[in-house]
């Protein structure tokens, strides 16, 4: 079995991870999106409902599902909340992770999360793409989504990492505002982690 090698991929909310993600993953590279797993955790895993419901009480699940209006409402004016909310959820989606890449038999793989850097994930990454935007077309492309609103945006963005932090940290910057040149940009990536792969 080959050495996989881990590759994080980060950036703010609206920059356009899941776009470039999926790019990968035409190209055959597994992808391990950390929100969308935890998103299912919290109405999948009996341990990680247990807790959020002790955290929120039980009205944090209506009919079996996330009331995730409620959890958002709540989270996003209590930064308290929120950690106590993202470290559940983070133990969660870090046990799974390390499920998957037990299967994963292949150069690279690429771990999806837009808080790479805030929960130390990155020290688990062999190099890290961080995906940027500017803020006004990250907020055009968020307010596109279901129970989206600016003020919802901008609580989200205050309680991410700003760029002038996430910059330094990153080993690849992918400026995603024209598909075509993010697709270029994905392309010459996945050839230099195919490379570092095989010459390790």
């Amino acid at each position: 079995m080959m050495s996989t090698k881990i590759i994080g991929l980060t950036g703010g909310i609206g920059s356009g991870k899941t776009t470039v993600a999926s790019m990968f993953a035409a190209l055959g590279v597994p992808i391990f999106i950390s929100d969308e797993v935890g998103k299912s955790l919290m109405n999948k895993d009996a341990q990680l409902i247990g807790d959020i419901k002790v955290l929120f009480g039980e009205e944090a699940y209506a009919e079996g599902q996330l009331n995730r209006s409620l959890i958002a409402d709540q989270v996003f004016s209590n930064k308290t909340l929120l950690d106590q909310l993202n470290q559940l959820v983070h133990k969660a989606v870090a046990n799974s992770f390390r499920d998957w890449i037990l299967e994963q038999d292949v150069a690279y793989v690429i771990k999806e999360s837009a808080i790479l850097f805030e929960h130390g994930i990155n020290q688990q990454c062999h190099k890290i793409i961080l995906v940027t935007a500017p803020l006004d077309v990250r907020l055009r492309r968020c307010l596109t989504r279901e129970n989206m609103t600016e003020e919802r945006f901008y609580a989200v963005v205050k309680n991410q990492w700003d760029e002038s932090k996430t910059l330094p940290l990153a080993d690849f910057v992918v400026n995603n505002l024209n598909l075509e040149d993010t697709k270029d940009q994905v392309l010459f990536l996945h050839q230099i982690f195919s490379d570092i792969s095989s010459g390790d």
